[in-house]
């Protein structure tokens, strides 16, 4: 393990306007919307879970980690802008080119931001470079699933077998981590649709502060980490949490420490 870290994690709603456009839906409110939009997806596939490109990014959850550094966010605290949430993300792969760390990220984080800033015009050269500006991407870029500048975490651990995934939840609480708080995706709808944004920002941070826990463990086991390594990473983060200052990470840390640790 070297070089910075990009954990990241997104939350989403319906687009409410991509719904109007393609389907004629003037006159609907928003939640009418989004009802019709939910009723055709079942109909055509028996699950509510709309196509990739119909998901409007509101969170965008994401860990960063350089030697000393460490700084949580969920940009989308500061604006509902999408596009101005999708361009923070990437500028932070243009400014430092971390290693990407996700849970399920190919299977739908990245296709959705894929989309989204295909619609937005949102421009990230450095993330899109499989070695036409940089020789090294040639053979490690973040589009190829088999590299290592994306570590989807899901994919990796079930050995690129679907029938071996496994929710992060699972994986977290296994390991002896906090896994959900208090909310799932499946309230993230709901939650916007009343107002209650911060709750989903929270949310996301807790989704990406178990990803991190689960890829230092999954470091140590693949020799990226010492054991010592792996115990400075884990009480860096113990120390960003404790002195924060905020209500969510309190809660994580108190829920980190309540749990049956696994050594």
């Amino acid at each position: 393990m070297s070089g910075p870290v990009l954990v990241f994690d997104l939350e989403t709603v319906p687009d409410i306007e991509g719904g109007r456009r393609l389907h004629d839906f003037d006159g609907l409110s928003d939640a009418e919307v989004a009802e019709a939009l939910f009723a055709l997806r079942r109909i055509k596939t028996g699950s509510e879970f709309l196509a990739h490109p119909l998901h409007r990014v509101v969170s965008i959850g994401v860990l960063y980690q350089g030697g000393d550094q460490m700084k949580l966010s969920a940009f989308g605290r500061d604006t509902e802008d999408e596009a101005e949430v999708l361009r923070q993300f990437f500028d932070v792969i243009e400014k430092r080119t971390p290693t990407l760390v996700s849970w399920n990220g190919g299977g739908f984080d990245l296709p959705v931001l894929h989309y989204r800033a295909l619609l937005h015009g949102v421009q990230a050269p450095r993330y899109w470079d499989q070695g036409d500006d940089d020789r090294s991407f040639r053979y490690n870029n973040y589009l190829n699933r088999f590299h290592w500048r994306h570590v989807d975490l899901m994919d990796v651990l079930a050995a690129y077998q679907a029938r071996a995934c496994a929710g992060l939840d699972m994986i977290a609480s296994l390991l002896g981590f906090p896994g959900k708080l208090g909310m799932d995706g499946s309230q993230v709808w709901p939650a916007w649709r009343d107002g209650d944004r911060e709750c989903i920002h929270d949310y996301v941070e807790h989704d990406v502060l178990n990803t991190y826990l689960v890829y230092l463990r999954f470091e140590r086991m693949r020799g990226g980490l010492s054991s010592e390594m792996h115990g400075r990473r884990e009480a860096q983060l113990r120390d960003y949490l404790a002195t924060a200052g905020r209500p969510n990470l309190d809660a994580f840390l108190a829920a980190w420490d309540g749990a049956s640790p696994v050594s």
